[in-house]
């Protein structure tokens, strides 16, 4: 068993139930050190700072971590120059000097991330996320979509430096970089799949007869694209398609303009409208539902998707982003679509939201079950541990 130091200063949303998950599943000994997901600016240039000053404490009180574990939130240089240095607060001793190699994980980047509307992309932070994965031993992207545009995007920065331009940094972080998909909780959505059918065929998600269920869980956000899927359903709806909605993905404390226009013009199909607090009613509305649709714009992996596809909802998803690896080929033609091809592949789902066997479809999202994962996370500890020690000799 080894020791991970996992350092996340964005500890919320995917980031925290992934870090969660990777601490509960894991073989190694796994010890978070966190900062709260909140101001994700400020923790890109501060957090590295309070984390070192926080690791330092749990250096002075023992611990010798084998691994650091960090995400794409922290300035790993900064992290690694700052720790040690000891002796500035309160009189501490100088804490013994940490040569732990290093894994990054990357769940975002910021030379990529698509912008809202008028905003202007600050370089600064892309830089960030690639200086930290220079520092790292290991890079792990958590789709090839994400590994290849990162890299791709890194070049075109170095590209437009002004001179003695470090372009050997994208190819040595493109040399250890690897893709390790991220870890989901997806059997802990089978002890809540009876009472969700039981529910459903009670009319908890509105009456069966309506028409099948569709649901979308992403976030309400520009990134997500939403406004596709509201004018695909008016045209469904102008059609007389039957159809039931659920937009269930986490909201804004204000809803858009969009949003509150498109609740009331589809008034007559939506049955729920609104963050699912609940897990167990979260699960059973996946349960419940029929067809599960993607409009995004960005999507690094997909945890929702892959949640839905769990769940036996029929996955309605453009043919881009990280989604053709998220679907066996084999099923590419029935559930990719590309552009202006949306309304369409929803009629299709919706005339046969079962076409195909539910067990198969449960085989395209068990993979990313931790209960999959967990040994290729360790191992991969392992490996990070294994090659340290092999270059120190």
């Amino acid at each position: 068993m080894l020791e991970v130091l996992a350092l996340e200063p964005y500890y919320g949303g995917s980031h925290r139930a992934f870090l969660d998950g990777f601490a509960r599943h894991s073989r190694h000994r796994v010890t978070l050190l966190t900062l709260p997901g909140r101001y994700w600016k400020w923790r890109m240039y501060g957090g590295a700072l309070e984390l070192a000053a926080e690791a330092e404490k749990l250096l002075e009180s023992g611990a010798r971590p084998d691994v650091f574990f960090a995400s794409d939130m922290l300035d790993l240089p900064v992290f690694l120059a700052t720790l040690g240095r000891g002796g500035r607060a309160e009189g501490r001793g100088r804490a013994a000097p940490v040569r732990a190699p290093s894994i990054v994980y990357l769940h975002e980047n910021q030379l990529t991330y698509p912008l809202p509307p008028g905003v202007e992309r600050d370089l600064g932070y892309g830089f960030k996320n690639l200086t930290t994965a220079l520092a790292g031993d290991i890079v792990l992207f958590n789709s090839e979509h994400h590994r290849r545009e990162f890299l791709g995007a890194a070049a075109e920065l170095m590209a437009g430096m002004p001179d003695a331009v470090p372009g050997w940094a994208v190819e040595e972080v493109g040399a250890k970089s690897a893709v390790l998909p991220l870890g989901c909780e997806l059997r802990a959505l089978d002890e809540h799949r009876e009472r969700g059918l039981a529910q459903a065929a009670a009319g908890r998600w509105g009456d069966p007869g309506a028409g099948p269920l569709i649901v979308w869980n992403q976030r309400w956000e520009y990134d997500k694209a939403p406004e596709e899927l509201f004018r695909a359903l008016h045209v469904l709806d102008a059609r007389g398609t039957a159809f039931r909605l659920a937009v269930a993905g986490s909201g804004a404390t204000v809803p858009s303009e969009e949003f509150a226009r498109a609740r009331e013009e589809l008034q007559e199909h939506v049955v729920h409208w609104g963050r699912v607090a609940d897990f167990a009613d979260y699960a059973g509305l996946l349960w419940a539902a029929d067809v599960a649709v993607s409009t995004a714009i960005h999507e690094f992996f997909g945890v929702s998707v892959i949640e839905a596809i769990y769940c036996g909802c029929r996955p309605v998803l453009p043919r881009r982003l990280s989604y053709p690896e998220l679907i066996p080929a084999e099923a590419h033609e029935e559930v990719l679509y590309g552009e202006a091809d949306l309304v369409e592949a929803l009629s299709r789902a919706l005339e046969a939201p079962h076409a195909w066997s539910e067990d198969w479809q449960r085989t395209w999202a068990a993979r990313f079950d931790w209960g999959s994962l967990k040994t290729r996370y360790d191992d991969t500890v392992s490996e990070c541990v294994a090659r340290a020690v092999s270059g120190a000799q």
